[in-house]
């Protein structure tokens, strides 16, 4: 199989703007979430902040959510060579809701802005992009499957590259629905705990620079993207599979395909959305793939639910924690809520490592699994 690496990244959240300063805070356990005026908690980016990380460019044409994507492609692309405007660039977007945020702002007269692809052009025009966008949009697994469609494209022989992006936002819309079955915790989420209440929501963007040129990788280690599989359970629109079966497949065989076995995966980076039957399933999905003697994580703790950017920003985050060794803590864990046995993570930890598996699941009963490892140039 062609080899695929990532030759650049970068998370915008509430955080930072930036995928170094996103992941310094994330392990000195500072989290983005806090008590909105509307009395609910959210990792939502501080007014402030954004304003004073969009004012250097000229971006008052588009919305928050294509601000955001821009923001992120922007700092990304600018730690590489690779460019948007050669053909053989591949661009994709990946996102749950796009601008549906203009729905609720009565900005929605003309319905083109709120149809994904519409909005993808635009963030592809503002960079001057050869290639036709592509759209993921796939529920919660959104972010990491478009991180494998981007090493299918390349390994295609179709692109040299592809910029891989991904982001939603917070609105009243997507609240409301989480909301309508109860599912949003009154206080921030606790992943994979006994006491956990369910989701806290984030907003948030990342990029990742795939390409198969080791050449354009900074410095003389790198990240290769390993095997990814995906999944449906089929089960219910928003509830997961009861046994685990199908994320359990999708992880097997992204773990043969990359000739692995579970023992030598440094850290799981799981969903974990600490609502009642996600953390389950996972727990029992983790158990059937011989994961349970592996570190577990969530990282909603620090970001909240971020929807179609989640898969990116974890993957990222987790990239980073496997290049320094150190295994992030599931912020807000205490004591295990899953019946199977698993190794969650409650503290920050060093260990050796060259390998890390990332899971996502999401309504519809999707599921995806892909693993990553660091490489000597």
């Amino acid at each position: 199989m062609m080899e695929v690496f990532v030759a650049a990244d970068n998370i915008v959240s509430p955080l930072g703007a930036d995928t170094r300063t996103n992941f310094e805070r994330v392990r000195n356990g500072d989290s983005g979430i806090s008590r909105r005026p509307e009395g609910y908690y959210a990792a939502a980016i501080p007014d402030e902040a954004f304003g004073e990380w969009t004012s250097a460019t000229n971006l008052n044409d588009y919305t928050k959510f294509e601000q955001l994507l821009i923001l992120s492609i922007q700092d990304a692309l600018s730690r590489t060579s690779i460019s948007l405007r050669h053909p053989r660039t591949a661009f994709i977007v990946s996102t749950t809701k796009g601008n549906i945020a203009l729905l609720e702002q009565g900005l929605a007269l003309d319905p083109r802005p709120l149809q994904l692809f519409a909005t993808a052009e635009k963030t592809a025009a503002h960079f001057g992009t050869a290639a036709k966008p592509v759209v993921v949009s796939n529920a919660c697994i959104s972010g990491l499957l478009a991180i494998l469609i981007g090493q299918r494209m390349i390994r295609s022989g179709q692109f040299d590259h592809a910029v891989v992006c991904g982001a939603d936002v917070i609105t009243q819309f997507v609240l409301s629905g989480f909301q309508s079955f109860q599912a949003v915790s009154d206080e921030p989420c606790k992943p994979f705990d006994a006491n956990r209440k369910g989701i806290t929501l984030g907003e948030g963007a990342a990029t990742v620079v795939l390409t198969k040129d080791s050449t354009l990788l900074p410095g003389s280690s790198g990240i290769l993207l390993g095997e990814g599989a995906s999944s449906n359970d089929a089960n219910h629109i928003s509830g997961p599979s009861r046994t685990g079966a199908e994320l359990s497949s999708a992880i097997n065989r992204a773990l043969q395909q990359s000739r692995l076995r579970p023992e030598e995966m440094g850290f799981v980076s799981a969903h974990g959305t600490a609502t009642l039957y996600n953390d389950e399933m996972e727990a029992k999905a983790f158990h059937l793939s011989g994961l349970q003697q592996i570190p577990v994580n969530s990282l909603k703790g620090y970001y909240g639910h971020t929807l179609g950017a989640a898969g990116l920003i974890e993957a990222i985050i987790g990239m980073k924690a496997m290049q320094e060794e150190v295994v992030i803590p599931t912020a807000g864990f205490e004591s295990s809520g899953v019946s199977q046995p698993l190794m969650v993570s409650s503290q920050l930890e060093q260990r050796p490592m060259q390998h890390y598996l990332k899971t996502t699941s999401g309504f519809g009963g999707c599921n995806a699994a892909m693993v990553f490892s660091k490489v000597q140039l």
